[in-house]
């Protein structure tokens, strides 16, 4: 009788430790969701090096499945830009709103990212014209002219082709790197003056293509888990 008493408790003490490490792993086994929220330090690092830019750039992201994630970014700038025959300074802010789809296979419970994405982005500016230098004749020195003039409600949409990654290097905190590659939509523009610069866009080369990119850091505020 005692033989099979031990047995039975042994069976049970078995299966109810089996039951416990079965819990302890599906617990295990789930993924965090939650939403990230951070800076962009490459504004606040150019504008201490230099005194004609300005800027700063919230960035965000929320899980909505495995692999695809809602981000968006918001900011604004200030930028002084010398051209052949322009100096102008630039004003404004935008909106950035997209998707981004991770391709890194994490281990579970890591949230790190090497993602591609897409944004639609919409800015509203100011800019305003410091001097421009008139040359019509070789043979006549250039002739600079410092009437400034300003022109407001201007604005600009276009679309971001980004390239990234973002890597946990403290418990919920990730820096972050992306690329871009930007196509311009549509542009409002001042009369007898091309926006050649756009706030969260940046310099607008030939065929209206831009290209940017940012470093971040980030703290990821984790809200519920789903299974793995």
């Amino acid at each position: 009788m005692l033989k099979y008493s031990i047995s039975i408790l042994f069976f049970v003490i078995s299966f109810s430790l089996f039951s416990q490490k079965k819990e302890i792993d599906t617990v295990k086994q789930k993924d965090r969701y939650g939403l990230r929220v951070g800076i962009d330090l490459l504004n606040p690092i150019l504008s201490f090096f230099d005194d004609e830019k300005t800027g700063l750039e919230f960035v965000g992201d929320y899980r909505i499945t495995k692999r695809f994630y809602i981000a968006g970014e918001f900011g604004y700038n200030k930028s002084t830009n010398q051209e052949d025959y322009l100096n102008f300074t630039t004003n404004g802010g935008y909106l950035k709103l997209g998707a981004d789809y991770n391709a890194y296979k994490n281990l579970i419970g890591m949230e790190n990212m090497l993602y591609v994405g897409v944004r639609y982005a919409f800015g509203t500016f100011e800019q305003t014209l410091n001097q421009y230098s008139v040359n019509a004749d070789p043979f006549i020195p250039t002739l600079i002219i410092s009437d400034s003039q300003s022109f407001d409600n201007l604005s600009a949409q276009w679309l971001e082709f980004v390239v990234g990654l973002k890597v946990e290097v403290l418990h919920n905190v990730y820096l972050g790197f992306s690329i871009r590659t930007n196509k311009l939509i549509s542009s409002k523009e001042p009369e007898n003056f091309k926006n050649l610069y756009i706030p969260g866009f940046t310099k607008v080369f030939l065929n209206n293509n831009g290209f940017s990119f940012n470093y971040t850091i980030s703290y990821l505020i984790p809200l519920y888990k789903k299974p793995y």
